[in-house]
């Protein structure tokens, strides 16, 4: 039986979402799980379908025309004199593909780039643009860019957990003090001084 694992290895991994879900492993569990249609995704065009069908055994289809259109592989350029820096294309990048700092001038790493286009629509100034390039996308850039969608994620998920890390630990005094209850720096200090007083006390018996 065919597994996710393998169908997923089939896929172009632009991650460009032109299918209806969410990223390409999103679309190989559709096809394994839920019966999806094989002939949904753009980038592969009439080859990718033709391994789909192949591994599934299902009868090869064209490609619906409602899911895009096959054309050439072209990647995303960022035209200087119109990028603002707001940086939205970032957040929306796939595989990092894009460098750049808040209202500096943004550029592609063209060995990144998938070509999936998601950067187009979140930009304000419309200053991208989709170029071909001349190359052809293989299964093997294809793994490549899965390598590099897991480690975008994994950085992401990181980062998010440190920033909702950092809110809790801005949260907590205040919580403590909307209860009533003294900040952890608070507590140290009475405790402290509990202590000291405590020795002197003593001190004063003797």
């Amino acid at each position: 039986m065919t597994t996710l694992e393998e169908i997923d290895d089939l896929l172009p991994q632009t991650q460009c979402r032109q299918c209806g879900c969410d990223g390409c492993l999103a679309y190989a569990r559709a096809i394994l799980e839920e019966g999806a249609a094989i002939n949904r995704c753009a980038p592969g065009g009439a080859e990718g379908i033709a391994r789909l069908a192949a591994a599934t055994g299902r009868p090869v289809v064209p490609l619906d025309p409602e899911y895009g259109r096959e054309v050439p592989f072209a990647v995303a350029r960022i035209r200087a004199r119109d990028c603002i820096g707001c940086a939205w294309c970032i957040r929306v990048c796939p595989t990092d593909a894009i460098a750049g700092s808040p209202k500096h001038l943004h550029g592609i790493v063209e060995e990144r780039c998938t070509g999936c286009a998601l950067c187009l629509p979140a930009c304000p100034m419309d200053a991208i643009d989709m170029v071909e390039n001349g190359r052809t996308w293989t299964l093997e850039d294809a793994h490549r860019a899965r390598e590099h969608h897991r480690n975008a994620a994994a950085r992401r998920e990181r980062l998010e957990a440190e920033d909702l890390a950092r809110l809790d630990a801005l949260r907590k005094p205040a919580a403590e003090k909307a209860a009533g209850g003294p900040s952890a720096l608070i507590a140290d200090i009475m405790a402290r001084a509990r202590r000291a007083n405590a020795g002197d006390n003593r001190g004063g018996l003797t």
